[in-house]
């Protein structure tokens, strides 16, 4: 079955999907952040069909997250570097880790991220580069840029007229109910 392309919608989140949304991708980019490059690395750690990470490692390449480098010409071997764009996508795997780690580890966590200096483990949290504050939701929400569409900015325009999750219930009563006289 051939899945939807999301690479034309206007959307950052689907756009990205497109490029990583396969669970083999954010697995190959994490070993990659780990500092493996070569073929049989990733294969090993995933544990992974020869003929899939081939269609995952052409899939990061030609989405620019990784290059291809000839290392061996006899015979031809090759390892796959992150570019920028693939190393950006760090705090991506950070918040994912994290994420996990809390929801999802009800052992314990396997595996931490440590300050290299002291040891310490971190609790990773997303913060806006400007401001260094916490991105929360009651304080920050998504809004049509720019480049929005119509539709994109009819569709954030309703998001705004509704209350956050958490807000206060509004003062209206429910349909089918009566507002008692106080």
């Amino acid at each position: 079955m051939e899945h939807k392309s999301f690479g034309k919608m206007a959307c950052p989140i689907a756009r990205s999907l497109e490029r990583v949304g396969e669970w083999w991708s954010i697995l190959i980019i994490r070993d990659a952040l780990h500092g493996f490059t070569r073929f049989d690395e990733f294969q090993k750690s995933l544990n992974i069909a020869p003929n899939m990470l081939t269609r995952r490692l052409s899939a990061l390449v030609d989405a620019g997250l990784f290059e291809r480098r000839r290392y061996s010409e006899h015979p031809p071997r090759h390892e796959y570097i992150l570019t920028e764009r693939g190393r950006d996508f760090r705090p991506v795997i950070v918040a994912i880790f994290a994420w996990g780690n809390r929801h999802f580890a009800p052992e314990g966590a396997s595996v931490l991220l440590v300050d290299k200096k002291t040891q310490r483990a971190a609790d990773p949290v997303l913060v806006d580069r400007r401001s260094g504050r916490p991105l929360r939701e009651r304080d920050f929400v998504f809004a049509a840029g720019p480049a929005a569409s119509k539709r994109t900015r009819r569709r954030y325009a309703m998001i705004d007229q509704k209350k956050p999750f958490g807000a206060e219930q509004s003062s209206r009563p429910a349909r089918g109910r009566r507002r008692r006289a106080s």
